[in-house]
């Protein structure tokens, strides 16, 4: 059983520490707001003041945070796990941020003698909670080959997809389409909706069509019934979107469905929704159709 350490425990970070918990290895944690992490303490999670002390304390680092500039937060500076990384630390990103600053940041780990993994993932509380999440990584092989163990008592599914970078990328590349495919649902709902079907109906036909995505048939039903706390709300999925539409700007890459994505979710940040789960946009969608619950 390894000795571990992780930081930031929102939604996703605690759900991957009660795993490792679980598991029976040894975690040391850190969040900004300790309160947030009780549960985690009771459960036996050990508490660092810093996140340099959780990065001192422990043989493997994680880290989960909402953006680029959370993770430069958390990992520079005299406080920074990159200041308690040192000769064979491994220190593994899963947050889903800018790829640039990614590399830069392993390149900064490698500096120190430590190795440096981006391993987002593809999933949500419910498919973390059923150990069915799947697991990107980028960087060294060898490196890879050793954290693999741990990462899979977070999820089954690990796959090493290449260099330092390359996992955030695809990650980017595969939000992308979590949001458009939410918006195409909510159109097809609203539609057959105004044309005189229940959106009852209407959602239990198209779960169990061809469409039902993974993302469809658990996203689908919050047009229902919003969850009371969001899995991914809508500013964090507009953050990806707007990584991927930087993306695709640098690569040539044409982008027309994300980019339009983009503008509705802009829109439902207009009505108030900014912290609802993205799936809310079939909420602004109605409302532009001029649809009551």
């Amino acid at each position: 059983m390894a000795n571990l350490g992780f930081v930031g425990l929102g939604v996703m970070g605690s759900g991957m520490v009660k795993r490792l918990l679980s598991a029976g290895h040894s975690v040391t944690g850190y969040n900004r707001t300790k309160s947030k992490a009780q549960r985690l303490l009771d459960a036996g999670m050990k508490w660092g003041e810093t996140p340099r002390a959780v990065a001192q304390a422990a043989e493997i680092t994680f880290s989960m945070v909402t953006n680029t500039e959370a993770l430069r937060a958390i990992a520079l500076g005299p406080d920074g796990v990159l200041a308690g990384l040192g000769s064979g630390k491994v220190f593994v990103d899963m947050s889903t941020v800018s790829p640039a600053a990614s590399r830069d940041l392993a390149a900064q780990v490698a500096a120190k003698g430590a190795q440096m993994l981006d391993a987002p993932v593809s999933g949500s509380v419910s498919t973390l909670e059923e150990g069915k999440l799947s697991i990107m990584v980028g960087g060294d092989r060898s490196t890879f080959d050793r954290a693999r163990p741990i990462l899979e008592a977070i999820g089954p599914k690990v796959t090493h997809v290449g260099g330092n970078g390359l996992a955030v990328s695809m990650k980017i590349a595969t939000n992308l389409s979590l949001a458009v495919q939410m918006l195409a649902f909510s159109e097809g709902v609203l539609l057959a909706e105004k044309s005189g079907i229940s959106r009852e109906i209407a959602v239990e036909v198209l779960l169990n069509s061809v469409i039902a995505s993974p993302i469809v048939k658990y996203r689908g039903p919050f047009v229902l019934k919003m969850p009371a706390e969001a899995w991914f709300d809508v500013n964090m999925m507009q953050k990806d979107l707007l990584l991927a539409l930087e993306m695709g700007r640098g690569l040539d890459v044409p982008l027309p469905t994300t980019a339009a994505t983009n503008e509705m979710l802009t829109a439902a940040r207009a009505m108030g929704f900014a912290d609802k789960d993205f799936a809310v946009l079939f909420e602004a969608l109605a409302r532009m159709a001029g649809m009551k619950r």
